[in-house]
């Protein structure tokens, strides 16, 4: 362990007494916004720290090596910041690099993992799909929940490679949009599923096209409600609530900012942001 992360982790330490503390949530771009509005909306007096590593993304086609680095920086500087939980609002790094990061950071590390047993619990015809970055497809954690959780439900993975870039681009709306979703989508309507898991946090940004192709007998599953549960019993079980009088404040960082970035982060959000240029590590 290097010395800057057992600094990071030291200071983690010290940061349970204080429930006015902010909440720090990262994503590879801004699917992670679906999460973070959730967060906001049920907790609304906590502060919110959030970071959209749009340099390096998507997270979806690189290493696990790359992604597991990349991750523990942004965590360490969020621990630097004196955030008292850690939200990763990404399913890819999520599966391959939370495991170690519980091991390094003392605070409570909160994932976003796609929701294969309330799916399948849910399907009444046994057969649900899960639509999924292809880092996520081919992670063996990942492949263990399915056979943890799928029961005797036949179980469809459908990597959708192009996806996150077309969202990140403002293109959810695009005929190309809905033309790369009807690809990923018919063939899974075909071997007659009946619900359909969103295994990415930039998914829910196109939910609308995805139940508009899909039709409305197939159920869509998404991960920010159950997440943002999650947090909420880790945050009441340590006494890190913040408090009715807190005032509630969103900061939001962009490893590579543009004008653009903020529009559409602002779109998907619901309300004006101003980023702010996250540093480069």
């Amino acid at each position: 362990m290097t010395q800057y992360s057992l600094a990071a982790e030291s200071e983690a330490l010290t940061q349970y007494n204080s429930s006015a503390q902010a909440i720090g949530i990262f994503d590879s771009g801004i699917g992670g916004l679906s999460i973070a509005k959730c967060i906001s909306e049920r907790l609304p007096n906590e502060k919110l720290i959030y970071v959209a590593d749009n340099l390096f993304a998507p997270y979806g086609d690189k290493s696990s090596a790359t992604i597991i680095e990349r991750v523990n920086k942004l965590a360490d500087w969020l621990v630097a910041q004196n955030v008292k939980a850690i939200v990763v609002a990404c399913n890819t790094a999520t599966v391959i690099a939370i495991e170690q990061l519980r091991l390094r950071i003392s605070i409570p590390i909160i994932g976003v993992e796609p929701a294969i047993k309330p799916a399948a619990q849910e399907s009444i015809m046994q057969k649900i799909a899960l639509l999924v970055t292809e880092a996520t497809a081919v992670n063996h954690r990942f492949l263990d929940l399915v056979h943890k959780h799928k029961n005797a439900t036949e179980v469809f993975i459908q990597p959708c490679p192009g996806l996150v870039e077309l969202i990140e681009q403002g293109l959810h709306e695009s005929e190309q949009c809905r033309k790369i979703l009807n690809n990923f989508l018919i063939p899974l309507l075909e071997k007659n599923i009946d619900t359909l898991v969103l295994g990415c946090t930039h998914y829910p940004f196109v939910r609308s096209l995805i139940q508009e192709i899909v039709g409305e007998n197939i159920t869509i599953v998404e991960t920010a409600q159950p997440v943002t549960e999650q947090l909420a019993r880790q945050l009441e079980n340590k006494g890190l609530l913040a408090a009715h009088s807190h005032i509630s404040q969103q900061t939001f960082f962009s490893s590579d900012i543009s004008q653009e970035q903020a529009r559409l982060m602002s779109i998907f959000f619901g309300q004006n942001i101003s980023l702010q240029q996250f540093p480069i590590i």
